[in-house]
């Protein structure tokens, strides 16, 4: 009978021993996760020049150049002409003409199927904002928008609006595209009804 509860306690500790080493890491995975989050509002937008094209037309943007016009909607996208990033070209490229309207300068950055991003702007951009390839996703790393897609790093889906002075004024992660374009515009129409 003793061993008998000796077992039963043993077998108690053990279960008890996994289920505290499952929190254990499942928080650690979750501290890891909110460790690695997109650059939040009032961070500093880190600088960078990347080649990349408009209307098909090679280009080298400068976010710093782009600055001095007014604030810039950065969007970074996993890779040119999947599902996703299509309709988010899309829907970008119809608000674009608003977005200048309020001054503002859209730019897409992908770190996935660099190599297209010349015809990505011309067919799904509709020749309406430039498109940079970030080529072994080192600014998406600066940015904190990384995924891993068919064994590869990229860029996340993920939207900043950075103000002129190069503070972020709007985060926002989301792999389904639909609300990156009205979290931007809304964040622009905030920043131009309060600097104008």
């Amino acid at each position: 009978m003793i061993h008998k509860v000796r077992f039963f306690l043993m077998e108690l500790t053990m279960k008890l021993f996994n289920t505290l080493s499952a929190a254990a890491v499942l928080t650690f995975s979750l501290f890891t996760l909110n460790a690695n989050a997109a650059l939040e509002v009032g961070d500093n937008a880190p600088n960078f020049s990347l080649k990349g094209a408009l209307g098909g037309k090679p280009l080298t943007f400068s976010l710093q150049q782009a600055l001095q016009k007014g604030p810039v909607v950065l969007y970074f996208f996993p890779a040119a002409f999947t599902k996703g990033c299509t309709l988010e070209a899309h829907a970008f490229a119809e608000a674009s003409d608003d977005f200048k309207k309020l001054g503002a300068t859209v730019v897409g950055v992908t770190a996935g199927n660099v190599d297209q991003v010349d015809e990505f702007s011309k067919l799904e951009c509709r020749d309406k904002f430039a498109v940079a390839a970030d080529p072994g996703a080192k600014v998406a790393g600066e940015y904190k928008t990384l995924m891993q897609m068919n064994g590869k790093t990229v860029s996340d889906r993920t939207s900043y609006v950075i103000a002129p002075d190069g503070k972020i004024l709007m985060s926002y992660t989301d792999r389904n595209p639909d609300q990156h374009i009205q979290k931007s515009m809304d964040a622009v129409k905030q920043y131009a009804n309060t600097h104008s």
